[in-house]
């Protein structure tokens, strides 16, 4: 059997795995995938890797007892196998009394994350690709070390009360570190897309050149609250811990960010600048996204942000029950809108500034203010009277992406980023933030 199905293999496959149940209810996962990498350190490539993934999920359950089982062998055998494994798992397990049952039958938009030009790439492209940059770095005495890792691959789920949901995509992300030939200076550039022709491994070589070139010499500038840039690349892995506790649960039950006195969230309310405005669609052409999240729920367009009012927050189907309004299921894809200005037209209107290309090391310091603390690094440079000046040494910083989002100067136009701390994907706008906190220096690169 092939690794990738089409959507009516990976349909007949669900309807053999609940042919074999006996449970009150059954629902059937699939996942399959091809992935391919290539790794290089030092100028030279060290690794070169692919996986092959092919999963078989099934949830039984007899009334409120639930039992999953997976398997990665897809005979009859093995399929019944893993069928009578989990409802063996459900007889032996307590109730669960957030148990809510499968769903019935959905509707879906209609998105395309598949593309034949990432389906087709292979060994040799990859080499070819990674060429590209090397010639670059080493023409010009820098080293590189990067990676390139392609996948095509499919997901499908179907019920026992007839849900059926399937959803293929590509995606080819490459990520480069250059460094100058004694080590102080150092530059970073991560590029992520659906569609391989987007992917110019030579110009993003190019980025992360000049910036290790330009980060050489940095001056110790001290700690203290700045007006920054940052770039996409940084932004991302401040706003995704935004992004990741919408979750309506954790802010009624006052864990969150978004919780409020007296076991309420603060949903409809103005959090952060009203141009902030951040919304899912699985139909983005630049972010295209599964349509149907979790237990097969339809992952339509939504606001969670508008205006910098918390529109909407995620309820699972259980928590959504027992407040009495719609489930809504954590999305696919998250998209921050922009403005028009450009990176130059930014630097151009600080007067002294900072501007920061990458964050890394992000931790939580405090849940309820989304507090963050982490480092800059790979390129961070002062900017005075509109220009940039020369590169500083880095920092710890100390600050919330919430406060952040409030002290707000300036967007820029979104791209799509790569998050250095999840690998997730997202659309994200270059932005001007006053009164940044950073706390300390650090003397890495």
């Amino acid at each position: 059997m092939a690794i990738i199905l089409t959507e009516a293999e990976a349909k007949a496959l669900c309807q053999k795995v609940l042919s074999y149940s006996k449970a009150d209810e059954c629902e059937v996962n699939i996942l399959g995938e091809e992935r391919g990498n290539l790794r290089y350190a030092r100028n030279e490539v060290s690794t070169s890797g692919s996986l092959i993934n092919q999963n078989l999920q099934v949830q039984s359950a007899f009334g409120k007892k639930v039992g999953v089982a997976t398997i990665d062998e897809f005979s009859d055998e093995s399929i019944e196998k893993v069928v009578r494994r989990s409802e063996e798992l459900a007889r032996l397990a307590p109730e669960n009394p957030e148990h809510v049952g499968v769903l019935e039958p959905q509707t879906y938009l209609k998105s395309n994350g598949f593309f034949e030009s990432t389906a087709g790439v292979n060994p040799a492209y990859r080499a070819d690709a990674v060429a590209k940059s090397l010639e670059l770095t080493r023409s010009q005495n820098m080293t590189a070390a990067g990676f390139l890792e392609n996948q095509k691959g499919y997901s499908a789920m179907m019920n026992s009360k007839g849900l059926f949901a399937y959803y293929p995509s590509t995606s080819v992300n490459f990520s480069l570190t250059v460094r100058t030939p004694d080590g102080k200076g150092s530059g970073y550039v991560a590029k992520g897309y659906s569609d391989v022709n987007k992917l110019d491994t030579a110009a993003a070589t190019k980025i992360a050149i000049q910036k290790s070139k330009g980060s050489v010499d940095a001056k110790a500038l001290e700690p203290g609250k700045y007006t920054v840039i940052l770039e996409p690349t940084a932004a991302v892995v401040l706003l995704e811990n935004i992004f990741f506790n919408f979750d309506a649960r954790s802010a009624d039950e006052g864990r969150s960010f978004l919780s409020k006195a007296g076991g309420k969230s603060k949903l409809n309310e103005k959090i952060v600048d009203e141009r902030v405005h951040i919304y899912s669609d699985p139909t983005h052409p630049d972010l295209p996204s599964s349509p149907w999240s979790g237990d097969g729920q339809a992952a339509n367009k939504i606001n969670w942000i508008e205006n910098g009012v918390v529109k909407n927050l995620v309820y699972s189907r259980y928590w959504a029950q027992k407040n009495n309004v719609k489930p809504v299921p954590f999305p696919t894809n998250v998209i921050m809108a922009g403005g028009t200005a450009s990176m130059d037209e930014m630097i151009k209107s600080t007067q002294r500034g900072i501007l920061v290309t990458k964050l890394w090391y992000i931790r939580e310091v405090d849940p309820q203010t989304l507090l963050l603390t982490g480092l800059t690094r790979d390129g961070t440079f002062y900017i005075e009277n509109g220009v940039i000046k020369h590169p500083i040494k880095n920092f710890r910083f100390n600050e919330s992406p919430v406060i952040m989002l409030n002290n707000l100067e300036t967007l820029g136009k979104p791209e799509r980023v790569v998050s250095t701390e999840s690998n997730s994907n997202y659309l994200i706008p270059p932005m001007k933030i006053r009164e940044f906190t950073f706390s300390s220096l650090s003397d890495a690169v």
